[in-house]
């Protein structure tokens, strides 16, 4: 089962993006999990199972979550 995930957790992934890019937003959660790239701000929708075996670290909230408030 995929760990707990919330809206803007920022995620480290197995490998990087193509840009270079290593952390990732999640921007959608449902069947399937919506991803930013922090990078170069691509979106891509990944299964929950994809997400599962890509990830390596929840790194928790972003930084632009706590200065929106």
């Amino acid at each position: 089962m995929l760990p707990d995930l919330d809206l803007d957790d920022i995620l480290r992934l197995k490998k990087p993006h193509p840009c270079g890019g290593t952390t990732w937003k999640v921007t959608r959660l449902g069947a399937d999990i919506g991803l930013e790239c922090m990078t170069c701000k691509r979106r891509v929708m990944l299964t929950r199972r994809e997400v599962k075996n890509r990830l390596k670290k929840n790194l928790g909230k972003g930084a632009d979550g706590q200065l929106s408030r």
